[in-house]
């Protein structure tokens, strides 16, 4: 039984005043948040207003042309993702209708695995969820579990090893590494062997905070390091600065399905790297979202077409 103090709280507060806080809390600009929501301005920055009043804090304070989220602002961002999500559950229809859906996904991924699946998951999207938008967020492996503990993202895909108890997760293949050469840079034999991947300068792929943990793991394992001497976040060009020169990229194999192979070639790595799961990660308190549900099954569809 709901408390009559409840009831009262309950009165005053208008449930689309949550959503917009969600939006404005997410851009910091209320130009952005009307253009998400498709609003007018004028009528977010009423809805800020009454926000403000109702919370008690000014929420966002402009600091020179942005506007910055005060610390209460911050302490509700998670609650709110969470509070929003269980009012769509409960609102929401079991049955998900991709065909009228209007509804926008916040997902997290490489320029890896967008080369990977985003294009057939957006032509699916065209065909059979028009009304479907994407928001593609590029993000480290730790801003990819914080994005979806917070609320800030739907789903996220990537390598997750050591994720939170509060992190579902279903895989979408198995992986294994491969090295990229030039092909005039390999030894007389055609092999590359450990001595020549160790004398070798090397390029590594990270996003800040990330890195690439599991091939630095299995060189420590056999005592060895390599030097890395270019490091980047962006899997598209890497292929590009291995020709003609005697740079390695040692990288999931998926990444390289499109290189030129007249000029580079993949070969195995000359020590064990273990292979891995690719995963589909999102939070356990969206397990019942049947949309959620239905995009990753899409997803899934365009890798097993």
């Amino acid at each position: 039984m709901l408390s009559m103090q409840l009831m009262n709280d309950l009165r005053r507060v208008d449930l689309n005043l949550l959503v917009i806080l969600d939006a404005l809390l997410s851009e910091q600009h209320v130009t952005r948040a009307a253009e998400r929501l498709h609003l007018s301005q004028p009528a977010v920055s009423h809805a800020l207003a009454r926000l403000r009043d109702l919370l008690g804090d000014p929420l966002l304070v402009r600091q020179g042309g942005a506007l910055v989220p005060t610390a209460r602002a911050l302490e509700l961002v998670a609650p709110l993702a969470e509070a929003l999500a269980q009012v769509q559950a409960l609102l929401a229809s079991n049955r998900f209708d991709p065909a009228s859906a209007k509804r926008r996904f916040r997902v997290a991924m490489s320029d890896y695995s967008a080369a990977i699946f985003l294009p057939g998951l957006v032509r699916t999207l065209r065909r059979e969820a028009p009304g479907i938008d994407l928001q593609i967020i590029q993000a480290s492996r730790e801003g990819m579990v914080d994005g979806i503990l917070n609320g800030d993202l739907d789903l996220a895909a990537g390598v997750f090893p050591d994720r939170p108890a509060e992190l579902h997760s279903t895989p979408l293949f198995e992986e294994h590494y491969t090295c990229l050469v030039d092909r005039d840079s390999l030894p007389a034999s055609g092999i590359l062997d450990l001595s020549t991947y160790l004398s070798r300068p090397h390029v590594l792929l990270e996003m800040r905070g990330s890195g690439t943990p599991e091939i630095e793991r299995a060189l420590t394992a056999i005592r060895e390091r390599r030097h890395v001497a270019i490091s980047l976040p962006h899997w598209g060009v890497a292929p590009q600065l291995i020709q003609g020169t005697d740079l390695i990229l040692t990288v999931s194999s998926r990444g390289l399905l499109d290189i030129d192979h007249q000029q580079l070639l993949t070969v195995p790595p000359p020590f064990h790297i273990p292979s891995f799961a690719f995963e589909l990660a999102w939070h356990a308190r969206r397990g019942g979202d049947s949309g959620l549900q239905w995009l990753m099954a899409r997803v899934l569809g365009v890798l097993h077409a």
